[in-house]
Order: structure tokens, then C-alpha cells, then sequence
């Protein structure tokens, strides 16, 4: 018997010493969706337990944080930034695969996106993000490196002049807000909602829900992309059915306005689909006449409401048939996540839209979802055209993808 618990005693020390020791000073930069942040994190270890701060500098603001959970198992350290945005903190988590004077992390920031870096230990050689090939969003600038590939290229030709002017001459349809009481939230919440010219309750009309994304409410897509002329103009010429568009607010939280700092309220967006199924549907199902059934309800969304409508669509297409992501941010899930079961997803999927501006930090998003339902064969659309993160892409993919919804469809 001492003979074993030696053994054991020693194979202990053994497995400890092979434990990677991360004490020291390391230096990284990660594209994050408030732009390029710089780090040094100085760390202790003792034993398996890990402590330290993290300085951080973005544009020329710096600020430190105590680094709390931290944690080594075997080649991955573990721990967790707090970071203090107005009354609100959000815990930013990292995970590193260690080697000798390199820790590859991944870090998440609540419910709302990932980024991936490389940090060196202090004296090491760090390779920066480039500069030259950085994201030059329409919202302030945010993303990453921008890397074409081939399949980034037009699905469609760019729409003609005016497409999103008011024409005279042709029926318009109206814009009404409406307040919805929300279980989830447990308040009294408003969405923004189009019906279309000649809307009668004699007949029942196929719904699309559409999201806005982190610094905008339930008016952002009527001031920035007005959907009820496009839609009017496409419903004149044919090219579009007559349908309803509902735009809610897609920050589920008691306060839903964006605030000085929309950042904040991201995790709010990860709640929203109880809002979604358990209250705004059932709602606009029984006040407006409507076709209650997957087929006729399509979800799409852009930047973070992009990345909603892929999350919440794809994860219930009992509810949405069609599903459309433009420009989608980094609350994106892995798409092997979004899409589990690609040949499910391939029979009950009328149509998965996804596009992105060619000048977009976040196209690499866009790019990985796309990439993985290639290689798995799920049928949809990747549309890249010349823009950056703003509205001139967000009102031309409306512009296509309300045209081919609730319409048959060849897989």
C-alpha cells in the first residue's frame, strides 16, 4: 500500500510539472467589434490557479482590469475580464491553448461575438493585425482584416436607380407602431409594422420580420432603409408579393433604448427570441390577417440582427421557412451550430440568404457561414457586393431577398 500511494504521489507531481506555467507579461491584439483593442496581460500562476490584470488601449484609451476565474488544465488557461459599461458588466471570457511562448486565445464577450489573437510572451515577436487591411465599417469603423476569397462575388446584378425612392402614381402601402405586451420582458413593447397597398382582412398575407442591429431600435430600418418604399415600388412591379414587415425592437431589456453606449445592451439581444415566439407572432397573428405557418414567415436582419435572424431563425424552422443574415455580426453562432443537421436544414429550408459588402470588417463572418454550408451542401444564397457596414447594402439585400421569398423555390 505505500508503495502505491507513493506511485500515485509521484505520478501527481509528474502530471504538475508537465502543466504549462503562463506567469509572465504577454502582449496581443484582437479585432473586436469596437474596433482594434491592444492587450498586456500579466499573469501569476500557482499551481493550477491563475491570477492577474489586463491593460488595455483602444484609440488612445486605456484602461486595467483585475482578471478573475483563472484557471490552467493541462495546455489551456482559462479566466475572465470584467468590463464596466455604464451600470452594466459584461464578462469577457478567454481560453488559450498554451505553448512555449505563445497562448492562441479566443475571446467571447458575453452572448455577442468572438475574436481569435495569438499573444506572445514579453520579448517575443508580435505579429500586429494590419492596419491597411482593416475594416472601414460605415459604423464607426469596427472589424477585422478583410480577406477576399473567389466565391465573394454578386449573386445579382445591382438594382436600377431609384429602387429605393418614393414613386408617384403607384399604391403605397402604411407604416403603423404598435405596442405588444411581452411576457419575457415583462413590459410593453413597440414594433414598427408595413402592411401593404390595399391591405384587406379579406385576405391573408405572408409576414417578415425584420431586425435591426446593436445602435438602432424598431425605427432604425424606416430612417436609414425605408422598407415601406421599397417594398411599395417591388409590390407595383411585380416583383415582389404582397406581404407584412414587422420591425420590433430586438433589445429584449425593461429599457430598450440604445443608450450612449449600445454596446451595453448586446446581451439583450440573445434574449430576444422569447420575445420573438412567446409574444410578438402570437401578437401580430391576431390582429393582423395573416397566413400562421412557417411557410409564409421569413426572418432576416442586419449586422446584429443579421446574426439574430441566422441564431433564431435556423434554430426553429418549425417557425421560419426563410431566413436571411446581412451583414451579420459577431453574435453570429459557429456554423456548425447554426446548422447541426445539414441535410434537416436542406429539406425544411425555403431559402438562406446571406450577404456582405466586399469593404466589410465583418465579412469574415458572412464568409464562415458560407464556407461550412458549401462543404456540408446546404443550398443558399452568398451575395458580396461593393459596399462597406451600412445601409447602401443593407437596402439592396432587402431589395433581393424580399423578392424571392415566400415564392416557390427549386433547391
Amino acid at each position: 500500500m505505500k508503495t502505491y500511494i507513493t506511485l500515485l504521489t509521484l505520478a501527481v507531481c509528474s502530471l504538475s510539472a508537465l502543466a504549462a506555467d503562463v506567469t509572465g507579461t504577454w502582449k496581443t491584439e484582437f479585432e473586436t467589434q469596437r474596433g482594434l483593442q491592444k492587450y498586456i496581460f500579466t499573469l501569476k500562476q500557482d499551481g493550477t490557479s491563475v491570477t492577474g490584470k489586463a491593460n488595455v488601449e483602444r484609440d488612445g484609451e486605456k484602461r486595467e482590469a483585475e482578471l478573475k476565474e483563472g484557471k490552467v488544465e493541462g495546455d489551456t488557461v482559462t479566466f475572465v475580464e470584467p468590463l464596466k459599461i455604464q451600470d452594466n458588466e459584461i464578462n469577457i471570457t478567454y481560453t488559450g491553448k498554451i505553448t512555449a511562448d505563445e497562448i492562441k486565445f479566443t475571446r467571447k464577450v458575453g452572448d455577442f461575438g468572438s475574436s481569435e489573437a495569438t499573444a506572445k510572451r514579453d520579448g517575443g515577436t508580435q505579429t500586429p493585425a494590419n492596419p491597411g487591411q482593416r475594416g472601414r465599417g460605415g459604423r464607426g469603423g469596427f472589424g477585422g482584416p478583410i480577406e477576399l476569397k473567389p466565391d465573394d462575388k454578386p449573386a445579382f446584378p445591382n438594382p436600377t436607380d431609384g429602387f429605393d425612392k418614393a414613386r408617384e402614381g403607384i399604391p403605397h402601402g402604411k407604416l403603423e407602431m404598435v405596442g405588444y405586451e411581452s411576457r419575457s420582458v415583462g413590459n410593453k413593447r413597440k414594433a414598427l409594422v408595413y402592411t401593404p397597398p390595399g391591405y384587406s382582412a379579406d385576405q391573408k398575407y405572408p409576414v417578415l420580420y425584420l431586425l435591426h442591429g446593436i445602435g438602432g431600435d424598431e425605427e432604425e430600418w424606416r430612417r436609414g432603409g425605408h422598407p415601406e418604399v421599397i417594398l411599395d415600388n417591388l409590390i407595383a412591379d411585380k416583383k415582389a408579393l404582397p406581404m407584412i414587415v414587422v420591425m420590433p425592437n430586438g433589445r429584449a431589456q425593461s429599457d430598450d433604448r440604445p443608450g450612449p453606449n449600445a454596446m451595453a445592451t448586446a446581451p439583450a439581444f440573445g434574449k430576444f427570441d422569447q420575445d420573438l415566439l412567446g409574444s410578438l407572432i402570437p401578437f401580430i397573428e391576431s390582429k393582423y390577417s395573416v397566413k400562421a405557418d412557417r411557410e409564409n414567415r421569413a426572418l432576416a436582419g442586419l449586422s446584429m440582427g443579421g446574426g439574430q435572424s441566422l441564431n433564431f431563425g435556423l434554430a426553429n424552422l418549425d417557425t421560419f421557412a426563410w431566413v436571411g443574415g446581412f451583414s451579420s455580426a459577431p453574435n453570429t453562432k459557429p456554423a456548425a451550430e447554426l446548422v447541426p443537421d445539414p441535410e434537416k436544414a436542406t429539406k425544411q429550408l425555403k431559402l438562406l440568404y446571406l450577404s456582405c459588402g466586399n469593404k466589410d470588417g465583418l465579412i469574415r463572418i458572412s464568409q464562415n457561414v458560407h464556407a461550412y454550408l458549401k462543404e456540408k451542401n446546404v443550398p443558399h444564397i452568398w451575395h458580396v457586393d461593393e459596399h462597406e457596414h451600412d445601409f447602401q447594402h443593407w437596402k439592396k439585400a432587402l431589395y433581393q431577398f424580399s423578392q424571392l421569398i415566400f415564392k416557390p423555390t427549386e433547391k
